[in-house]
């Protein structure tokens, strides 16, 4: 073997190590969409016994505890460590997932998994923002897109085989045995990161008030925004696209996987389309991607009692919402300036925010009574919300680059 050959595949272990990682922390994150009637069930009875759909509403508070802790975690976990050896930083990130998530799974009450769910989401974006930069050093000059790429690659297979493998075992074994294999992806992940991936020093210079300078751009804070509210209409629909698929369609719970599926390709292959299209127009993906958005979450709430519609179009939902993704991260890192690294992280804040909020909203529209069609609509309200607010951004931008000093919000240079 010679020393390239060695070298690329030192690279591709390091790689599939952070991959590895990157699927556990997608199937964690998705998996109790699937399953939140079986978590309202188990933790929750009496209240399912007077009223499921409220119990269920109840149960998406795990949802929205989750991405709180992503939302909070992200910066300053990345904030802090950016000065430490970043193999080591994510070797105490995966086994701080495996720790967390091994909780949810033994944690007896509701109250006590709400605080294993807010503790397993504290890692998540820290984990994607020092990873990535760990991919694109592996990797070198030239390919460290390649390396961030295929570190993703984990959330998006995720989607599509372990979201909807998870969801079918939850149903028949219970939603902990869920969880518990997500504590072994990361036991794995934990494992071969301190095998396989080298060394590295950090950056000592960095301090975590310098990291934190990123929130005095403001356009910074306009591209957080529009991914935040923006994202919140799709997680309106996969916070509860069980109880839809079962309860207002009127298909058995073993469709909830197979939709789920369709949902994680159709992310996965919006994810390689919004990349393309945002290297070719970042302003045109960003802005039709969110009326895209706002269409096709009005088509399923119209069509919804029909399976085949609704697989379609919550493929869709997952095809155009994936597309936007890289396009908002580049829209962020673009605005950033030199705080390339906590932005990287910050868009896992804004999109679990999203995450947050839709899962909120929606089941405040459930608990209101208003049905589980009413989620949708409030996920049209998010995408046209999202629009606007990256209209806004764009807007100020053509303006204080026809008049410099006109906007505090001018993108540094």
């Amino acid at each position: 073997m010679t020393s390239s050959s060695s070298t690329r595949g030192a690279a591709k272990w390091a790689l599939l190590s952070l991959a590895i990682g990157s699927f556990g922390i997608g199937m964690t994150e998705f998996v109790i969409m699937g399953l939140l009637p079986d978590v309202a069930r188990d933790l929750e009875p009496t209240l399912w016994a007077s009223d499921p759909d409220a119990a269920i509403a109840q149960a998406g508070i795990l949802i929205s505890l989750y991405a709180l802790g992503v939302v909070i975690g992200a910066p300053t976990i990345a904030g802090a460590v950016a000065r430490y050896p970043r193999h080591r930083v994510m070797l105490a990130l995966a086994l701080a997932l495996t720790v967390f998530n091994a909780l949810t799974v033994f944690a007896p009450t509701f109250e006590l998994v709400a605080v294993s769910r807010f503790l397993s989401g504290l890692p998540h974006g820290a984990y994607f923002g020092i990873g990535a930069l760990v991919a694109a050093d592996v990797m070198g000059p030239g390919k460290r897109a390649k390396g961030v790429a295929f570190v993703l690659t984990g959330l998006t297979i995720a989607n599509v085989v372990g979201v909807p493998l998870g969801t079918f075992l939850g149903q028949q074994v219970g939603w902990r045995a869920a969880f518990a294999v997500v504590a072994g992806i990361f036991a794995l992940a934990a494992i071969t990161i301190a095998v396989f991936v080298p060394a590295h020093d950090g950056d000592k210079g960095r301090t975590f008030l310098a990291e934190l300078s990123v929130f005095t751009v403001g356009q910074v804070w306009l591209a957080l925004g529009s991914g935040a509210i923006g994202f919140g209409g799709m997680f309106a629909v996969y916070s509860y696209v069980a109880p839809m698929i079962t309860e207002v369609a009127g298909s058995p719970a073993w469709s909830v996987p197979l939709v789920l599926v369709g949902m994680g390709l159709g992310m996965t292959v919006g994810n390689l389309v919004g990349g393309a299209l945002a290297d070719i127009d970042l302003r045109r993906t960003i802005l039709g991607g969110f009326i895209a958005l706002a269409a096709v979450l009005s088509l399923l709430a119209l069509t919804m009692t029909g399976i085949v519609l609704l697989a379609v179009f919550v493929f869709g939902v997952g095809f155009v919402s994936s597309m936007l993704s890289p396009a908002i991260q580049t829209r962020l890192m673009e605005v950033a300036g030199d705080n390339q690294s906590i932005a990287a992280a910050l868009n896992h804040s804004a999109l679990n925010i999203g995450n947050s909020l839709g899962a909120a909203l929606g089941g405040a529209v459930i608990a209101a009574g208003l049905g589980f069609v009413a989620p949708a609509w409030v996920g049209v309200v998010l995408a046209l919300a999202g629009f606007g607010i990256a209209a806004v951004s764009y807007g100020i931008e053509r303006a204080a680059t026809r008049t410099p000093d006109a906007s505090g919000l001018k993108q540094s240079a």
